[in-house]
């Protein structure tokens, strides 16, 4: 089991290279492959940029030619190393690691720059053909598209969208455009822009069309009278008044909670987990995970066909299979913290999601905008409020399987939260502090507050 950040990223050594070079491989998918000394060349420019206080410990140079045993040693260094650096606020979405990236990527597919068509979908099913450059980054094909099924993952910074997509080679995959933000209050400044209204109405009649937002008969029948008007703010002002508005469906997984082996549709939005479980007697409950009671998540990943014993197997090729889980620990009641896991295909997209809610609350905290709040990110200045305020909301639902991990008091759980993990936690699933995304959203609520 390996762990991993916001995103799938593993390196694998790869054969019949000399010198050693390395796979990088991002959500189980050939991302770019790399050379030792063009990583320790990356190290460098980053530490003499932000200091040697700021930068994780770098696998030093070996004089002597590397037994396979060291080579698998390095492997895992260096793997750790990209991890720590991309989950670093700072380092992570500094210009330097996500161009490094990039570079590599195109350089890695052998697409030259050049102009090309890229289509990108959009909610209600149709497409959108923008002209771009290959070396184009995601902000720039943003820009070109709108200014914005399945989802996989969210494209990052350190992408060039045509490479990526390209590289697939299967048409099974394509672009979405979809708005990035949760909190409806923010669909007022959308919509004042032409294209901003229509984006989001397409998404709006899409997500009511797949049933991802419920109606009842009468709201359905609005609906399609505001349509046949061609009245677009009305259609969306009445679909935020609508259950699940603004929320992304997940496809089916299984969870641990409230039983092992529990079937489970999760839904993200207004700033919870949505869980729809199947429980192993049918029936069926339906309960929210707050996000403002998790007080940490990690996401962990088994990968098939990595370096073992000096050897590497099939996962050298373009494609690994990768098992996802991702697992918070949650403020049951006043004195109970307890782990739920979710074991999905799309558990790094749930972090990502867990991850921009948290960011919005923390920024509306300070009273700022979306674009304050991403110039926080680039900037790697999201820090928890000092001030901690009651959250009251009910706990989803009683666990009644005696074999889950002991709960331990609430007192003993609350240490310090860091944005890069946590410390001197005591579960009995935590393998070290720095596995942890740290919630600076997490409120500790106290005896009298429930």
């Amino acid at each position: 089991t390996k762990l991993i950040t916001c995103l799938s990223l593993h390196i694998l050594t790869c054969p019949h290279s000399f010198p050693q070079a390395y796979n990088i491989h991002v959500n189980g998918v050939l991302h770019c492959r790399v050379r030792y000394s063009q990583l320790l060349g990356l190290h460098e420019q980053i530490k003499k940029e932000y200091g040697s206080n700021v930068v994780p410990a770098f696998p030093p140079k070996k004089i002597f030619t590397l037994t396979p045993a060291e080579v698998e040693q390095r492997r895992e260094h260096l793997e750790k190393y990209m991890q720590a650096v991309r989950q670093d606020p700072l380092l992570g979405a500094s210009e330097m690691f996500n161009s490094f990236l990039r570079k590599a990527q195109q350089e890695t597919q052998q697409i030259p720059t050049e102009e090309v068509a890229l289509d990108i979908c959009l909610s209600n099913g149709q497409k959108v053909t923008v002209n771009i450059l290959t070396s184009d980054q995601t902000e720039d094909v943003l820009d070109v598209s709108a200014g914005v099924c399945l989802f996989v993952r969210k494209l990052q910074e350190f992408e060039l969208p045509y490479v990526s997509i390209t590289s697939l080679r299967s048409s099974e995959f394509h672009i979405l455009l979809r708005k990035s933000y949760w909190d409806m209050a923010y669909d007022g400044d959308v919509m004042d822009n032409r294209v901003g209204l229509n984006l989001l109405y397409a998404q709006t009649v899409s997500d009511i069309e797949r049933g991802w937002i419920l109606v009842n008969k009468d709201q359905d029948r609005q609906l399609k009278s505001l349509q046949e008007k061609g009245s677009k703010k009305e259609f969306i002002h009445l679909g935020q008044t609508l259950k699940y508005y603004g929320y992304i469906k997940f496809d089916p997984c299984i969870t641990d909670f409230p039983e092992k082996g529990c079937q489970v549709i999760v839904s993200a939005g207004n700033n919870e987990l949505n869980f729809h479980v199947k429980l192993p007697n049918e029936q069926m409950k339906e309960g929210s995970f707050k996000v403002t009671r998790m007080r940490c998540w990690r996401v962990t990943s088994s990968v098939s066909g990595f370096v073992s014993n000096g050897t590497t197997n099939s996962c050298s090729s373009s494609k690994c299979e990768v098992k996802l889980e991702l697992a918070f620990e949650y403020l049951m009641s006043k004195d109970r913290l307890q782990w739920v896991t979710i074991t999905s295909h799309q558990a790094i997209m749930m972090s990502i999601c867990l991850q921009s809610m948290v960011d919005e609350l923390m920024v509306k905290k300070s009273g700022g905008s979306i674009k304050k709040m991403l110039r926080k990110r680039h900037n790697g200045s999201i820090h928890r409020s000092d001030s901690q305020q009651a959250v009251k909301s009910p706990p989803l639902l009683d666990s009644p399987d005696p074999n889950r991990e002991q709960i331990v008091k609430l007192s003993t759980k609350l240490s310090s939260v860091s944005l890069r993990g946590i410390s001197a936690s005591n579960s009995a699933n935590d393998i070290s502090g720095n596995d942890f995304h740290g919630n600076y959203a997490f409120e500790g609520i106290g005896d009298d507050d429930l």
